[in-house]
């Protein structure tokens, strides 16, 4: 429910369990980030579909993972179950009414949505060491492999380009140290054998054109309605490293691309980040940090972003600190880790004289929560125990027949089903490789015909007659350790002159190692 530029969350109650009033969240301030946080069970899920609604009633497009499966009922009418319509009459919801939303399903698999790829160009080498959790020798190599095929002009797209730049730095890792830097071998090797895993896990799929554009996630409807792009993470889950790392992509791909707008009057674009810990697990403390400058500095670009996770520890301090709009539901605390967490959780809300918080959170029933959004110049309002109002769409999964239907009517529908493979650095390495070898075999062939003859002489002598030509000079011998250039060594000098006519010209990356358009 949008009125007067605020986003309807839920209704809060007193300490006497009587409807105290309507808990907002200003729409003007939709682009400072948010948290939701609560135990298995407690109602993420629907506090998640509810905001996503609102926004979307808003004209602002949203990005979300689906990782259960159940959010995909948010493009489909709501229906009226025994616990809807009875939490609309506790919150004295009354203009409550159900709804289906414009949804773009999107899948890395292609099974549940439509395709989502990206090159390994646009991921840069900073978020691919973190994919492949490189060591810092191996991110060394990773970087020097991105960089020789920015400044050579060679596109890496896929898997099978990148191994092609692997198999020709290993080849030539000795005359490729003296300039970019010490490249070892066994570096080399070790990558290689990373990226034999991550194509069983699927990430072959990932990888290719064509690409994601930014602008099909960023859609509104005719009626002014932004479009809600659902990605099927269920299966996705299975390789939670890849998830984490294509979330980060795109945030840091949204960052690049979008112009600076400063405080608009809504967002341009709210992005959920479901299971929030995965992006932080195990990750180097440089990634976190970008991460962090990320945050920052993307909501001059118009974007919202919203953690969703289990518990407010798995976010750093230092992007938990950027987040203004905190919904927390109810934590367990048998644990010392959980019973920090409740604390850590209470302290970060402005404090109402009403209630203790660390006590409310560990009492908070499914669909309750502790709600404070910023307000007025910007500061947080006092926390309030709200009860999350239904939602208008379906509270569960579509049916296969459902979701088929949903993609066939989709804007998006026939530009990124079908796979697209244009010359890379797979090709023109071959290309490369094939004219060195003909170069070589052409270079073998003149030194193995035999001389001509020389015109107006016999070619033959007799003793003390003299000769009919000068004599021949001896032929050198070959000198000892001599080899003629290797096919390798050919193409290798053949990729240093294209290295060379186009310094000067090299991508730039951006914060996050992704590409500047």
């Amino acid at each position: 429910m949008l009125e007067d530029g605020k986003l309807y969350i839920g209704t809060s109650r007193k300490p006497d369990d009587t409807i105290n009033k309507g808990e907002y969240l200003d729409l003007k301030f939709g682009n400072r980030h948010g948290l939701v946080t609560g135990a298995t069970g407690t109602g993420k899920t629907v506090t998640l579909q509810v905001l996503a609604e609102s926004f979307s009633n808003a004209g602002v497009p949203v990005f979300c993972a689906d990782v259960k499966g159940d959010l995909s009922g948010i493009g489909a009418i709501g229906e009226a179950k025994d616990w809807v319509t009875k939490r609309a009459e506790q919150i004295g919801f009354t203009d409550f009414a159900f709804q289906e939303f414009p949804v773009i399903f999107w899948d890395l698999y292609g099974e549940k949505g439509h395709r989502v790829r990206t090159t390994m160009s646009e991921m840069g080498p900073l978020l691919l060491s973190r994919l492949m959790s490189a060591t810092d020798a191996q991110e060394g190599v990773i970087n020097i492999a991105f960089k020789i095929a920015d400044e050579g002009g060679l596109p890496l797209l896929d898997l099978k380009d990148f191994q092609a730049m692997l198999t020709y730095m290993g080849e030539n890792a000795t005359e490729l140290s003296n300039k970019y830097g010490f490249i070892s071998k066994a570096s080399v090797g070790s990558i290689q054998r990373e990226l034999l895993i991550l194509e069983q896990q699927g990430a072959k799929n990932f990888f290719g054109e064509p690409a994601l554009k930014i602008s099909d996630i960023m859609r509104t409807t005719r009626d002014g309605r932004g479009a809600i792009s659902v990605l099927a993470a269920d299966k996705l889950m299975m390789n939670p490293r890849l998830y984490g790392t294509f979330l980060l992509w795109l945030m840091s791909e949204l960052f690049e691309e979008l112009p600076e707008v400063g405080d608009p009057d809504k967002p341009k674009l709210v992005f959920f980040f479901d299971e929030a810990h995965l992006l932080f697990n195990d990750a180097p403390k440089v990634l976190i940090e970008r991460v962090e400058q990320v945050v920052r500095l993307i909501r001059s670009k118009g974007v919202g972003v919203y953690f969703v996770t289990q518990n407010p520890l798995d976010v750093p301090e230092t992007v938990l600190a950027q987040l203004g709009n905190r919904v927390q539901h109810a934590l367990r605390a048998y644990t010392p880790r959980e019973q920090k967490a409740v604390k850590t959780a209470a302290d970060t809300f402005r404090p109402n004289p009403d209630f203790d918080c660390a006590t409310v959170i560990t009492n908070l029933g499914t669909g309750e929560a502790l709600v404070s959004t910023l307000e007025g110049k910007g500061s947080p309002s006092m926390v309030e125990r709200t009860l999350i109002r239904p939602p208008s769409s379906r509270a569960g999964p579509l049916t296969e027949v459902e979701r088929t239907n949903v993609m066939k009517i989709s804007p998006v529908a026939g530009l990124y089903d079908e796979d697209f493979d244009r010359e890379s650095a797979y090709e023109l390495l071959a290309k490369r490789a094939a004219r060195a070898t003909q170069q070589a075999e052409a270079s073998r062939e003149a030194e193995e015909a035999p001389p001509p003859t020389t015109p107006g002489g016999s070619g033959w002598t007799l003793p003390g007659f003299g000769n009919d030509s000068a004599p021949a000079e001896p032929k050198p011998k070959a000198r000892s350790g001599y080899q003629r250039e290797t096919v390798a060594e050919a193409a290798m000098k053949s990729v240093a002159r294209t290295v060379a006519s186009s310094l000067g010209r090299a991508l730039v990356r951006g914060i996050l190692g992704s590409l500047k358009r």
